[in-house]
């Protein structure tokens, strides 16, 4: 079931953002597997128009919120406001009320409204003037980020990293869909002309069959042992938490039901990894991306893979 609905998903947004179907697949896998996506790459890759895409192919509400520095938390959760005709307080929900929400350029809100995300994110609640208030079901955070620039951003606190199952770079298209972009065959615009293929019902159907997905004892041993590999590396300064061991777990389980199978393997594992955990490490010194990636390498190939005998 998982397969199809991938394939369905995956046919429907590639007619908007063209070229990037394994980062689709991704997007899709995070959302089975119960967590939230944060996309960090540069102006102008499709990082928006990924998230609305996602939107319209799901039979969903859909709210769009853009950060800036003078964002308040109340601006994301809502708000009690007195209204004089009715003589009483009323309540006026924000945009977290959804099904899907895009979070668009996150690190341009200060620390205290990018927490407002935090309980949202974890608990799928939210609480106003004391009073707490569960959110919608399925509850999908696509948050986006331009990595490139510092003046006028707030760096993510790692509380809040840790709430995004993955993290994704969309890039750049190859030079073929580049040309049918720049030429108008495919308009930055298509998504409006998405119809949706699923409803949140087939979302929770399809995270009620990842949450089902066996992943033996020799598959959460190897990541465990991955888990405590991070902690250990003389380049990293904190390494994964249990948290991020079992968003790992669920991610590969996802990876594993759009393969078609209703088992994790090693391999599963090994190809949520490079999303799942770099961004949840805290590196000694100043790390550049290219050196994140040669310390997971590193770190991978240190944990013996555990293969049928043991």
């Amino acid at each position: 079931m998982i397969k199809e609905l991938t394939e369905k998903l995956t046919a429907n947004i590639s007619k908007a953002v063209r070229g990037k179907d394994e980062q689709i697949k991704l997007v899709c896998a995070a959302l089975f597997a119960g967590g939230h996506v944060l996309l960090e790459d540069v102006p102008g890759t499709g990082k928006t128009l990924l998230a609305r895409s996602l939107a319209r192919s799901v039979d969903g509400d859909f709210r769009r919120i853009q950060f800036t520095p003078d964002l308040l938390p109340s601006d994301i959760t809502g708000i009690n406001f007195y209204n004089i005709k009715e003589q009483e307080f009323m309540l006026r929900r924000g945009p977290v009320f959804t099904n899907i929400l895009l979070a668009d350029e996150v690190n341009r809100a200060t620390p205290r409204t990018q927490s407002a995300l935090l309980e949202c994110m974890e608990e799928r609640q939210t609480t106003i003037d004391g009073e707490t208030m569960k959110l919608e079901t399925p509850f999908f955070v696509i948050a986006t980020q331009n990595p490139t620039e510092i003046q006028g951003t707030y760096p993510l606190p790692e509380a809040q990293l840790d709430r995004f199952m993955i993290r994704l770079a969309l890039g750049y298209p190859d030079r073929e869909e580049e040309i049918k972009v720049i030429g108008g065959a495919a308009s930055f615009g298509a998504e409006t002309e998405l119809k949706a293929v699923c409803t949140g019902a087939d979302i929770l159907a399809a995270q009620n069959a990842v949450n089902g997905c066996a992943a033996n004892e020799a598959v959460c041993g190897y990541i465990s042992d991955i888990a405590a590999a991070t902690r250990r590396h003389a380049g990293v300064k904190l390494g994964l938490s249990t948290r991020g061991a079992a968003a790992l777990k669920r991610m590969s389980c996802a990876l594993a039901m759009i393969d078609g199978r209703g088992y994790a393997m090693p391999q599963d594992v090994q190809t949520a990894a490079p999303f799942v955990i770099p961004h949840r490490l805290i590196y000694k010194g100043y790390s550049q991306d290219g050196v994140k990636t040669d310390i997971l390498k590193q770190i991978l190939e240190s944990v013996p893979v555990p293969t049928e005998n043991n």
